[in-house]
């Protein structure tokens, strides 16, 4: 695509990454300044014109609504109403996959600060994304030209 990619993980402040290297879950108190900073780089990028893709693990339908809309989405604490124009325009991609599939890729991964033992608080975490939010769902079952060749096209067809 062309765009900027932002790794959501590259953000996290340092307290965040040794709570989690200790195994320990991160919680809505230490996630929130997160996502707001989060929104504010991609309220940059939309302020310039920029589009750009962020990874992150968006996991809670309220997190969500922070990338979207920032601290007014805590501060509000409405649901979001039908029609209701977005601070920013964001396709969420959520990345469906069995645990074991997953576990298997993160046990690859190294030098990173969430160990393998965490995901399943994040999936006890995860609210998958439903109507009205903006998203796709694309399985991890796939290969990864066929999982990015059907974001490609959820994104270019304007979803």
């Amino acid at each position: 695509l062309g765009w900027k990619f932002y790794d959501a993980d590259d953000y996290h402040p340092l307290e965040n990454k040794k709570k989690m290297a200790e195994g320990i879950p991160l919680n809505d108190e230490d996630r929130i300044p997160w996502l707001c900073a989060l929104h504010d780089m991609l309220r940059r990028e939309d302020a310039s014109r920029e589009d750009a893709v962020l990874a992150c693990s968006a996991l809670k339908k309220m997190y969500r609504r922070v990338l979207i809309s920032g601290a007014s989405a805590i501060e509000s604490n409405q649901p979001e109403q039908p029609g209701e124009t977005p601070a920013l325009k964001i396709l969420f991609v959520h990345l469906d996959g069995p645990m074991d599939i997953i576990a298997g890729r993160l046990e690859k991964r190294r030098g990173h600060f969430m160990p393998p033992e965490l995901l399943k608080s994040q999936f006890d975490t995860l609210e998958p994304p439903s109507a009205p939010e903006n998203f796709i769902t694309v399985s991890l079952e796939k290969s990864l030209p066929e999982i990015v060749l059907e974001m490609e096209s959820a994104i270019l067809q304007g979803v």
